[in-house]
C-alpha cells in the first residue's frame, strides 16, 4: 500500500513528541515516526530506561533523551514513579515545547500534557486497561475489531486502523540469521521462544504462571527441544531462575543476556508461548505458530486472531499437552513483507488530529 502525503511548509513548524515507555514501543513507533518525518514534522523521542527500551532504541539507532525508570510491582512505587518520571518529562517539553503528544500507554505522558493542556493521542490494542481520569487521553487510534465500549475518548475523538498494530512494522522485517549464533543456538534444535505472564501487571492472573510451569516441565523432559525464555525484567529472571534451577540445567534453557532483535528471535523459533502482549501478535503477524497462556480478559485482538486461527488460547494445564504442538517450522520460507494497511491508517489518523489541534494561522 503506498502512503499518501508529502511534506508540507505548514508540517515544518509542528512538532510531534512520542514517548517510548516499554520495549514494543521501539519498533512499532519506528515507521511512524519515519512516516511522519517525510510529511514534514518534527519528531523528538523520549525513552523510559525499562525492559529494554533504551537498549533496544539505541540497537536501531534512535536518537531519544532517556527519562525515568521502572519502579517495580508495588503499587505505591509505581504511583510515586509515575508522578516523578511525570515531573522529570515537564523540562522535556518546556525545553523542546511539542505540540502534540503521542504514546501506546505513556501514562506519565498523558498525565503530564492533560496538566499543561497539550493534546494527547493513545494508540491502544487492548480494551482492559486500567486507565484514571487524570491519563486519559484526548484522543484516542485503536484497531477496528476494538468495540467502542471500554475506550475512554467520545466517538468524536475515537480513531479505528485496520489490522492490528504489528501490521505497522513486519513489512520492514528482515530475519537476521545471527540472532542464532548469538544465542547459542543450533539449526538442529527444535527452537521455543517463552514469554512469561506479566506478573506485575494489574490484569494479572496466577492461574497463567501455572501454566508457564507446566509447559517449562514439558520442555525440559523433551528431547531435543531448547527454550528462549524471556523475562518481563530482571527481577523475574532472578525469581524464575532460585524457583526452577532444573530449567536451565545443560543449557535447555538460554535468557539472552543483551538485547536481540525480538522478530529475528521469533522468525528462527519453531513456535512461541506468551503470557499475553505484543509478542504474540508479532508472532502472529509473522505465521508463526504461537499459543497463549494470557489468564485475563481476553481482548478483542486476540479474540479475533484465535477466531481466525492465528493463535491458539491454551487455558488449561491439560491443554499445555493437548494444543502445543512441539512441530519443526520451514524457516526458509519468505514472510508475507507486503505494506498493510495500519501504517496509513495511523499515520492519516495523527496527521488528521494535528491539523485540527494544531490549525496554521491565517495571514
Amino acid at each position: 500500500m503506498q502512503l499518501n502525503g508529502s511534506a508540507s511548509s505548514a508540517a515544518l513548524d509542528i512538532k510531534v513528541w512520542i514517548d517510548l515507555d516499554n520495549t514494543p514501543h521501539v519498533p512499532f513507533f519506528i515507521p511512524v515516526l519515519r512516516e511522519l518525518e517525510r510529511r514534514g514534522y518534527q519528531v523528538v523521542l523520549t525513552a523510559r530506561d525499562a525492559f529494554q527500551v533504551c537498549e533496544l532504541a539505541d540497537l536501531k539507532g534512535l536518537k531519544y533523551e532517556k527519562i525515568g525508570r521502572h519502579h517495580g510491582k508495588n503499587r505505591m512505587m509505581k504511583i510515586l514513579g509515575l508522578l516523578g518520571r511525570s515531573m522529570q518529562l515537564a523540562s522535556f517539553y518546556f525545553w523542546n515545547r511539542p505540540r502534540i503528544a503521542v504514546s501506546h500507554c505513556s501514562r506519565s505522558q498523558i498525565m503530564l500534557c492533560n496538566l499543561l493542556r497539550i493534546p494527547t493521542i493513545l494508540i491502544v490494542d487492548y480494551e482492559f486497561s486500567e486507565t484514571p481520569l487524570l491519563m486519559r487521553p484526548k484522543w484516542e487510534i485503536v484497531p477496528e475489531c476494538l468495540p467502542d465500549s471500554g475506550l475512554h475518548s467520545c466517538a468524536s475523538r475515537l480513531r479505528k486502523f485496520r489490522g492490528i498494530k504489528e501490521d505497522v512494522y513486519v513489512p520492514d522485517f528482515k530475519p537476521d540469521p545471527t540472532v542464532l549464533d548469538i544465542l547459542g543456538l543450533s539449526p538442529d534444535d527444535i527452537v521455543i521462544t517463552v514469554r512469561p505472564p506479566a506478573t506485575e501487571a494489574h490484569y494479572h492472573n496466577p492461574e497463567a504462571e501455572i501454566l508457564l510451569n507446566c509447559l517449562m516441565e514439558r520442555i525440559c523432559r523433551t528431547p531435543g527441544v531448547r527454550a528462549v525464555l524471556l523475562p518481563r525484567n530482571k527481577n523475574q529472571e532472578l525469581f524464575l531462575r532460585d524457583q526452577n534451577p532444573q530449567w536451565f540445567a545443560n543449557g535447555k534453557t538460554i535468557v539472552p543476556q543483551r538485547a536481540v532483535d525480538g522478530m529475528s528471535l521469533l522468525w528462527f523459533s519453531d513456535l512461541v508461548v506468551s503470557g499475553g502482549g505484543t509478542m504474540n501478535r508479532e508472532a502472529a503477524a509473522l505465521g508463526i505458530p504461537v499459543y497463549s497462556i494470557f489468564r485475563g480478559k481476553l481482548g478483542a485482538v486476540d479474540a479475533k486472531l484465535e477466531k481466525e486461527g492465528r493463535l491458539v488460547m491454551v487455558r488449561t494445564a491439560d491443554e499445555v499437552n493437548a494444543k502445543i504442538a512441539f512441530d519443526r517450522r520451514d524457516k526458509t520460507l519468505p514472510h508475507d513483507n507486503h505494506p498493510r494497511a495500519a501504517l496509513f491508517d495511523i499515520v492519516q489518523h495523527i496527521e488528521d488530529i494535528v491539523r485540527k489541534e494544531c490549525p496554521q494561522p491565517k495571514y
